[in-house]
Order: C-alpha cells, then sequence, then structure tokens
C-alpha cells in the first residue's frame, strides 16, 4: 500500500488543501492528514476542531485519515508506515523552504517528498488569509472545502 502523509497545521483547513489532497488520492492508496502541534503557533482553532473540519471534508472518502501528532514529521510518518510526504505548494518562496525540509528529511528517515503545485483558482487562499478574515468577521466559505461549516 502506498501511505502519505500530508503535514500541516491547517488553521483552518482550506480549499486549497483540500485540492492537494483530492489530487493526491489519484496516487497513493491512503493519505493521513496530519495534523501537528506547533507549540510556536498561535492557533485560532483546537486541534480537536481541525480535526472535526478535515473529517467533514472527506466523510465519503475512506481512503483518506486524520490524525494529531507532536513530533518530527518524519518521526510520526514513519510511525504510521508511510513512506512519503506530500505537500502543496502555492508561491516561489515556499518552493525555498520545502525543499530544505525534503532534501532533510530524505537524509535523516529516506522518505521522499511529493510536491503539487495549488491549482492557480486556490493560489491566492492561505490559512493566514482566512484567520485574518474570520478575525474581522468576514464570511469565508468559498475558503472551505465543499459542504465544510466553520
Amino acid at each position: 500500500m502506498k501511505r502519505a502523509i500530508f503535514p500541516g497545521t491547517f488553521d483552518p483547513f482550506t480549499i486549497g488543501h483540500y485540492s492537494v489532497v483530492v489530487r493526491g488520492l489519484r496516487m497513493f492508496d491512503e493519505i493521513i492528514v496530519a495534523i501537528g502541534k506547533n507549540q510556536s503557533k498561535k492557533t485560532l482553532f483546537s486541534v480537536e476542531k481541525r480535526i472535526r473540519l478535515v473529517e467533514q471534508a472527506f466523510a465519503n472518502e475512506p481512503r483518506v485519515k486524520v490524525m494529531e501528532y507532536d513530533s518530527l514529521t518524519v518521526d510520526f510518518a514513519r510511525s504510521v508506515d508511510a513512506k512519503f510526504i506530500l505537500r502543496g505548494l502555492r508561491t516561489v518562496s515556499d518552493f525555498e523552504y520545502e525543499r530544505t525540509i525534503a532534501d532533510t528529511n530524505h537524509i535523516i528517515a529516506g522518505i521522499e517528498t511529493v510536491i503539487l503545485f495549488t491549482e492557480s483558482a486556490y493560489s491566492h487562499v492561505s490559512s493566514t488569509v482566512a484567520r485574518d478574515l474570520i478575525s474581522y468577521g468576514k464570511d469565508i466559505t468559498e475558503f472551505l472545502p465543499p459542504g465544510v461549516k466553520l
């Protein structure tokens, strides 16, 4: 079985994240959306709420699992027997960061990173922008996966 993890904070899980997972399912038998606990990041939503949002998005897709983790991403990948890390890129500046992390993960754990470019229709969507809009009371429905409600 080809299993990948799709790690991130996902605060909140956006239509761009959703698109990467849907497209990733063409390559992998199973994808675990891995919600990391990052002590240095101040999040808007609890881990439990973020898990519920992803589960809501993939309620009818048994090949997508959602788990939280509090370790190095490669250690989590090993613990769930995932050989791949799935990542999405929106911008050129994302590439430099992701390349460094992918190289490090490969060196220390032999885990391959598969990168999908964000669909152009979603390249403007980010969790940061979504959080900012929420803080000003704006509706972000168009930033969320189909059928997902905050």
